[in-house]
């Protein structure tokens, strides 16, 4: 929820009051009896921050030439400390874990508390989700989770990604900063997502491309008033944009493939009679309602405490009333150690690393247009050949034993060919080249078709260093 604004009058006041009775009516119910806040604007990091740090990360990838690059190799490590964008996505997710602390250990409510609630907010809740619902860990789910946290949530991307460069003060990176995290996880946990790498890192280029509608706009109704739904009260022709989910719009079905992860494992679906009695007891409510409830025979609170609270409103936030920060820091690291001593369930609860060595650099993005950085027959494409090729093995065979016994021929999959000879391929495939005097990448982004008409760019050979004289 947001900020209640600070107001001094009777009815104002009695219209928060009714909206605190929502609330309590809404997350004080059992088993969750316990409820707590979690006010994002105060101790958390804030937006100046993920902006200023962002502006000092990205600057460690603006590399013009090769004598440029050398020339920032040997301070690299300290400029990339220094800019705090690593310890930004640590501290989300450690924030993340903290919240499922609460949820699974402590059986709690949690209320996330921000200024207007349409920017942090959906960062945690979002990761919560994903940590905890395998659904959201696969395309389908992970699209929905978008969709309802921060298209429908109403994320300013229109302001935060500067489309329109009106603002620089508003242009903040916090869905980029929540790919990052989600990557974190993928590098980390690669069997639990149905989804690679790369599908995260195209999906963060098409933040930034104005041709869709999905990151375009500030909110569902600007979205709605601006694309011809209520065009009678518009001077100008409505937009007709693309939605970013479309993937044939961008890609060719075998670059899609790309995007698929063959290692994932689709968990096994339930049969009726398992199924009942299962129900997810870990999502974010998309409303409070205020309408009247019966009320429950615990009191809790929000029931006891609320004349009280109203009475405090002026001058202090919710959070700082009933914030139980110190509690939980004393229960994170044994959960969290907890967790990390058992067997992964890839279809489970699922934590990240947040050690400072294991929250990594997302090289596939911020890399893959520096050939000096790239490994030729090295990095994660290397091993995931490898993998791939004993897959294709193991079908083959698995279609020679469907054939005996069936007398059908099973159908190849395609994925395995793109990633043959992984000698020739570079450490950031697919958007590096296949090959030595090759412009043009596997899976190339929409930008670098806007420039495939330039004839210098295409007749100019690629720079790479040649590891033999290394």
């Amino acid at each position: 929820m947001s900020a209640l604004p600070k107001e001094q009058d009777d009815s104002i006041l009695q219209v928060q009051k009714s909206f605190l009775d929502g609330i309590y009516r809404i997350i004080h119910k059992p088993p969750k009896e316990l409820v707590k806040t979690e006010d994002l604007s105060s101790n958390f990091v804030s937006l100046q921050d993920i902006q200023t740090a962002y502006a000092k990360f990205k600057q460690l990838f603006l590399i013009d030439n090769s004598t440029e690059f050398w020339d920032t190799d040997i301070k690299w490590f300290s400029l990339l400390e220094s800019s705090s964008w690593l310890d930004i996505i640590r501290r989300c997710l450690k924030k993340a874990i903290e919240i499922i602390e609460c949820l699974e250990a402590q059986n709690m409510s949690v209320l996330l508390l921000e200024e207007n609630a349409s920017d942090l907010c959906c960062l945690i809740s979002s990761l919560v989700q994903v940590m905890m619902d395998p659904h959201c860990r696969t395309r389908v789910g992970f699209q929905s989770l978008v969709q309802k946290e921060w298209i429908m949530g109403g994320h300013c991307f229109l302001d935060r990604c500067n489309h329109l460069r009106q603002s620089d003060k508003e242009e903040v990176p916090v869905f980029l900063l929540f790919l990052d995290c989600v990557w974190q996880l993928v590098h980390q946990h690669p069997p639990a997502f149905e989804f690679t790498e790369t599908y995260l890192t195209v999906l963060s280029d098409s933040l930034y491309i104005p041709i869709f509608s999905t990151f375009f706009f500030n909110s569902p109704h600007q979205k709605d008033t601006n694309m011809g739904r209520e065009s009678q009260e518009t001077q100008s022709k409505p937009l007709n944009l693309l939605t970013v989910w479309d993937w044939s719009v961008q890609f060719e079905p075998k670059a899609q493939m790309l995007l698929r992860n063959p290692l994932y494992v689709e968990k096994p679906k339930l049969d009726k009679g398992q199924r009942k009695g299962v129900r997810s007891t870990h999502q974010r409510q998309p409303s409070l309602p205020l309408t009247q409830s019966k009320s429950s025979p615990k009191r809790g609170f929000f029931r006891e405490e609320t004349d009280h609270l109203i009475k405090n409103l002026l001058g202090k936030r919710i959070s700082k009333l009933i914030n139980s920060s110190d509690e939980l820091q004393d229960n994170f690291r044994e959960f969290y150690d907890s967790w990390h001593s058992k067997p992964t369930d890839h279809h489970g609860l699922l934590l990240p690393h947040i050690e400072g060595p294991e929250i990594k650099v997302w090289a596939q993005r911020y890399l893959r247009w520096i050939p000096e950085a790239q490994i030729l027959g090295g990095g994660t494409v290397a091993t995931m050949s490898k993998l791939l090729e004993m897959m294709e093995e193991v079908q083959s065979l698995q279609e020679k034993i469907d054939e005996r016994h069936h007398r059908q021929e099973a159908l190849q999959a395609e994925a395995p060919s793109l990633l043959r000879n992984s000698v020739r391929l570079s450490s950031l495939f697919p958007f590096a080249l296949l090959q030595r005097h090759s412009s043009k990448p596997v899976l190339p982004t929409s930008g670098w078709k806007a420039l495939g008409d330039e004839e210098d760019l295409a007749k100019r050979e690629d720079e790479f260093v040649d590891l033999g004289d290394v």
